[in-house]
């Protein structure tokens, strides 16, 4: 299996993760996004030209959360995304939750803090600032209350639902977001960036 990915990106630091977590054998091929022959390859395997991609073989796969379930299906005995119906509706739930909505609210900050000057695309806008401030509030809130009294998201033990949920807090520092005053949150990140498969894709 071929794992495409960059790891400056989120979406993709969840999947090279539960790719690491699983101890599979994927090899990752790390496509440079400003490259433009790279950038054609990939959307040879991907029409929206976006990382990650998994290849098995013959199929091809892009969606970060598709792709953690399957390597998780492909791996027997495994215990971040369990067999039980109830289980995985509600880690289900908390992909659908970061990719909807949390990530999302995360990524106007980590855009108007962080990239724009990356890319000498200008200055952070008050109006998005604003904007992207009220929506992580939102939904910091109701993560923060979820954690209260437990170690993981879901179940007793890591999920997927805490690779997806935790990816986009790799730029905590730089793209200031605003979450110090979250003690649940606080703690339960700290317990994601001892785990192994975060410390392998750290740069």
């Amino acid at each position: 299996m071929h794992l495409y990915h960059h790891p400056y990106s989120a979406s993709a630091r969840r999947a090279v993760m539960t790719a690491i977590h699983l101890d599979l054998p994927v090899e990752l091929v790390t496509v440079d996004l400003t490259n433009l022959q790279q950038r054609r390859q990939l959307t040879e395997l991907n029409a929206n030209s976006k990382v990650p991609v998994l290849q098995d073989g013959e199929f091809i796969l892009w969606e970060s959360c598709a792709i953690m379930q399957y390597l998780a299906d492909k791996t027997p005995k495994q215990t971040i995304y369990p067999a039980d119906v109830r289980v995985r509706a509600d880690i289900n739930r908390w992909l659908l939750w970061a990719s909807q909505h949390f990530g999302p609210a995360l990524g106007i900050l980590v855009w108007e803090n962080m990239m724009k000057a990356m890319y000498g695309v200008g200055t952070p806008d008050a109006r998005e600032l604003e904007r992207g401030q009220i929506q992580i509030e939102q939904f910091a809130q109701v993560l923060d209350e979820h954690l209260r009294g437990r170690d993981w998201i879901c179940g007793p033990g890591v999920t997927i639902a805490d690779f997806a949920v935790a990816t986009p807090l790799m730029y905590m520092e730089q793209a200031r977001l605003p979450l110090q005053q979250y003690a649940h949150i606080q703690a339960w990140f700290d317990r994601v960036q001892q785990l192994d498969a975060w410390k392998r894709t750290a740069f």
